[in-house]
């Protein structure tokens, strides 16, 4: 039986960042990353639409964890250690050059994860890390030792299980065995099925600011919103999702959203505003132009809804006309009869329990030189290069504790 000296389960963006940071650490050690499928780094590829958002430029540890509904308090200490900052300076280091937008994430100017992909496997490659690819963990024994999918069996004086937040990975099961607790897995990046005449035939129409809470429940977000062939998207519905991902699982993703449309305005206010379009263009008709500048497909369809017809002209709009234009604007409510995965990308809230692991070096406080990064973990974060951050924030906290002597 051969006798590797730290063996890493899950090919990976953390696995592989645990394994570089190991080796930096300790230049000397045997690392092998098992990977269960014919591609490591695969997710990493197809995420940000295949540019790969690497990380999120919030590079204070405590704004930064406020953007995980799940493991923000436990990440801030590793934040402190290993962040933004120095996940960007380290791709740097090796050659890629990254860019940050507008809203803050962080992507290749090369718009392209292959970027990404290729640096890591070079890093892996000059480091002598092994990488063996279609060898998934099967089971794990007493002292480490490792049975794989592909036969045979390797002892190891430590291990990591990196192997992802997805049912296929197998990780929960590995790690329940080794008496862990696993939180239920649940989708907590989505989109939302409505069917609605107020949104149908307008896809890609896209709202800047919008505010979106769930009725019933204490959920409430506000910032860009896409209307899909579906339903809608776009951050606002993706940060709620996120923070929503048990209570929306509970409710069968059925349940009734409320949209205002231009925020931070109230009824009220928008009655006002409205009431003075009519006193200066009583001869425009309601539909050709929106004080607001929303869309004028959307703003025609929020007209039709509160009865104002295409040819109306604000002249012939009562108060009351007004007040349902306004209601339509500011708490528009749309039933909500399903969900969607967002893009390519799949991301849980669930997996093994937090209490159960000391995030000083990421090992397992039930089970001595057994360590944990990545998705496997109860954490998960908003869109925006949040879930890739924790992912090397842990595999290098992980890494560079499995280097110890």
């Amino acid at each position: 039986m051969k006798h590797e000296r730290l063996l890493i389960a899950g090919g990976g963006a953390a696995g592989f960042f645990a394994a570089l940071a190991c080796a930096g650490q300790n230049p000397s050690a045997r690392i092998t990353i098992c990977e269960a499928t014919a591609q490591p780094l695969a997710k990493v590829r197809i995420s940000g639409g295949g540019r790969c958002n690497v990380t999120h430029a919030c590079l204070e540890p405590a704004e930064l964890a406020r953007h995980y509904p799940r493991g923000g308090r436990e990440l801030l200490g590793p934040f402190h250690r290993w962040g933004p900052r120095e996940t960007m300076a380290w791709f740097a280091a090796r050659g890629v050059t990254l860019k940050t937008e507008a809203d803050g994430r962080v992507f290749p100017t090369t718009d392209d994860s292959g970027t990404v992909v290729d640096c890591l496997r070079r890093a892996a490659e000059k480091a002598g890390i092994t990488v063996r690819t279609r060898c998934g963990v099967q089971a794990v024994r007493a002292g480490y030792e490792v049975n794989f999918t592909t036969g045979g069996t390797v002892a190891c004086d430590r291990l990591l299980l990196a192997t992802g937040g997805g049912a296929s990975g197998g990780g929960f099961e590995l790690a329940r065995r080794l008496g862990h607790t696993i939180e239920p897995p649940v989708p907590s990046l989505f989109t939302l099925h409505i069917d609605d005449p107020r949104l149908a035939g307008l896809p890609g129409v896209a709202v800047e600011n919008a505010e979106v809470s769930v009725s019933g429940l204490k959920l409430r977000e506000r910032g860009p919103l896409l209307i899909t062939h579906e339903g809608m998207s776009g951050p606002v519905i993706l940060r709620l999702s996120a923070w929503g991902a048990r209570l929306l699982h509970d409710c069968g993703y059925r349940f009734t959203v409320t949209v205002n449309w231009v925020p931070p305005r109230t009824p009220g206010q928008v009655f006002a505003e409205l009431a003075q379009v009519r006193r200066e263009h009583p001869r425009q008709q309601v539909a050709t132009w929106s004080p607001f500048g929303l869309s004028q497909r959307l703003w025609a369809r929020l007209a039709a809804a509160a009865a104002l017809g295409p040819a109306c002209p604000w002249a012939s709009v009562s108060n009351a006309g007004l007040q349902a234009f306004a209601a339509q604007l500011t708490r528009g409510e749309f039933a909500v009869t399903g969900k969607s995965r967002f893009k390519e990308e799949f991301v849980t809230c669930g997996g093994v329990r937090l209490a159960e692991i000391d995030f000083r070096t990421m090992e397992s406080r039930l089970r001595p030189g057994l360590y944990f990064a990545g998705e496997i973990l109860d954490i998960d974060g908003v869109t925006g290069g949040f879930n890739f951050q924790s992912a090397w924030t842990t595999g290098w906290l992980a890494g560079r504790a499995m280097a110890g002597a």
